[in-house]
């Protein structure tokens, strides 16, 4: 009887470890942002002294929008990823089912390429892209900061991996009822490929909506700045700003990405388990 129960007795210590290590990296992971929004929603004084009966506070929002212009940084940021989503979505769309319905001369190596590109940094591209930008004058804009985003290497992969695993009988009968290839594209690969299309769309908007360095480096004004960059020089040392009010526009730059998040995150997750190689 021993013998019989030391392999469930084993499976449960196993799973019991297993649950309270996923505990434990979850508070951790987690803990820099339950500490923003405690200082953010009380005084400075509270911020590093915790109390649990503290009283709530909403002043630091208030002294974080009249100090810098948060709002036109969300603009701005708004601006940015609505543009780059758009373009991103047209042109990975296009070249994904390329790829992944047509047989052409060098489709293999042209995709090779395309995987290629997600091992190269964006840092390495980044005097040149800043070259470029200043030749065509897009310093200090928004287009500037997207141009060099308008098409992802990811996308392309992920949309390719979603059309890939279309039926062909569906592309077929979409030819029977007299759809072109747009048609067959817009209602039939397109509609399939939904919880792709909105779990990259997260991750696009995420990744442009805290993209710093390269806002950094090619903005220079309050008309262009994003929010990380704004947030930047709003939390400098030099600027003297005590640490609720930071975090108060902490809370204020990525409250929409923790609402989307939230209200997508089963899409999100199980897009990316369908997706492979294929």
């Amino acid at each position: 009887m021993s013998a019989l129960a030391l392999p469930g007795r084993s499976s449960w210590v196993s799973w019991s470890l297993e649950t309270i290590a996923a505990w434990v990296l979850a508070i951790l992971w987690v803990s820099p942002l339950l500490y923003a929004i405690w200082a953010a929603f009380h005084a400075n004084e509270y911020a590093i002294h915790f109390e649990l009966f503290a009283p709530l506070t909403l002043e630091n929002f208030e002294e974080a929008l009249s100090q810098a212009p948060f709002i036109r940084y969300g603009i701005n940021t708004f601006i940015l990823v609505t543009m780059l989503l758009f373009s991103q979505l047209v042109v990975c769309t296009l070249a994904a089912y390329a790829f992944a319905r047509f047989d052409f001369a060098g489709s293999n190596i042209a995709f090779a390429l395309v995987l290629v590109q997600l091992m190269i940094a964006p840092e390495i591209l980044i005097v040149e892209n800043y070259s470029t930008l200043a030749k065509l004058g897009f310093i200090d804009t928004i287009t500037g900061i997207g141009l060099p985003y308008m098409a992802s290497a990811f996308g392309i992969f992920l949309l390719r991996q979603a059309f890939k695993s279309t039926p062909k009988e569906l592309e077929e009968a979409a030819r029977l009822e007299g759809c072109g290839l747009w048609g067959t594209l817009w209602r039939v690969y397109v509609p399939l490929a939904r919880p792709t299309y909105l779990a990259y769309g997260l991750v696009s908007i995420s990744h442009h909506w805290n993209n710093f360095l390269w806002p950094l480096i090619v903005t220079n004004s309050v008309e262009t700045r994003p929010l990380t960059v704004g947030l930047g020089i709003f939390g400098a040392p030099e600027s003297g700003v005590d640490w609720s009010i930071i975090s108060a526009a902490t809370l204020l730059s990525v409250a929409p990405l923790l609402v989307a998040f939230l209200l997508f995150q089963r899409q999100f997750i199980q897009s990316f388990m369908h997706s492979g190689i294929k």
